[in-house]
């Protein structure tokens, strides 16, 4: 049994298809084939029942399934830690954001890249639960986002700021000369609100609940960049974390003043999984950029 084979199954057991495996994989078909039977052989049992038309796990594929995926995990660790030791920094850190984390990441990526410049950072941009879920699967190292309402099991959540639930309008607006903005003085408004999922939003409807019918909601998107572009033209407003316009010009956030509008900014990771030295070195980095100490400052 080899490495290359417990690979080559998991991607078809994954697919179902050996033509969609070959593909993922970039070896041909006929040597994905191989490396299965030869792996079937091995265990002197048939992993996966074959047609003309379809692929299908075997129960004992179904049994060996969770096992391979673990065995290729711990490979990748040893790799990665010996990787380390030798190597110092290198290999791919892998990070999943919220949107309204996109302006204080973006200050520690120049700096980190700057000090660590043979470590390769892949980046993704999606909602909170799909990126926690993509932990839990240990295809991201680490999620920067605000801490979730209740605790997700096996993740720690490391505080790095506080923030808080804000009216984000353009300057020119008629709100934006107010000290804070309750949901009557909202009402009175067209609001382009984040669409329900992102985090800014449940604490938005977390604090108003069914009084959301009461508000003239307009426009309801997921890309805060659009989001941000629309408020700017003056119309309309919108609610978002304050985070999310650090360093953007021509709009101004005023604190809502209903519930608890606070947001811890976290940074999650799994607990007991090997923390990568290029994870750790980034998290400090973070931790003391100028864009973090900012918003910790506020709240001194």
């Amino acid at each position: 049994m080899e490495l290359r084979q417990l690979k080559y199954f998991v991607k078809v057991a994954e697919t179902l298809n050996f033509s969609e495996a070959a593909k993922a994989l970039f070896v041909t078909q006929s040597t994905l084939s191989q490396q299965v039977r030869q792996l079937e052989d091995s265990l002197g049992t048939q992993l996966l029942a074959r047609t003309s038309h379809s692929v299908a796990l075997t129960e004992a594929g179904t049994e060996l399934l969770p096992f391979a995926r673990q065995t290729l995990l711990d490979a990748s660790l040893c790799q990665q830690r010996i990787h380390d030791l030798e190597e110092g920094l290198g290999g791919t850190l892998h990070i999943g954001v919220t949107y309204s984390f996109s302006p204080i990441l973006t200050e520690s990526l120049f700096s980190f890249m700057a000090m660590y410049p043979k470590v390769k950072l892949n980046i993704l941009y999606k909602p909170m639960t799909e990126l926690m879920q993509l932990l839990m699967a240990r295809e991201l190292d680490f999620v920067l986002a605000f801490k979730p309402s209740q605790q997700m099991p096996g993740v720690e959540s490391h505080y790095l700021f506080q923030n808080y639930l804000a009216v984000i309008v353009a300057e020119s607006h008629p709100l934006a000369k107010e000290k804070s903005v309750n949901l009557e003085l909202l009402k009175k408004y067209d609001l382009a609100l984040p669409s329900q999922g992102l985090q800014a939003r449940n604490q938005f409807d977390r604090i108003i609940g069914d009084r959301i019918s009461e508000l003239r909601v307009k426009i309801e998107l997921n890309e805060v960049n659009i989001l941000l572009k629309l408020i700017r033209q003056g119309i309309l407003a919108s609610v978002l974390a304050e985070a999310s316009i650090l360093n953007e010009s021509g709009v101004v956030a005023i604190p809502f003043a209903e519930g608890e509008p606070e947001m811890n900014g976290c940074v999650h990771t799994l607990r007991d999984s090997y923390r990568k030295k290029s994870m750790q070195e980034f998290i400090k980095i973070l931790s003391s950029s100028i864009a973090v100490r900012t918003r910790q400052n506020a709240w001194l």
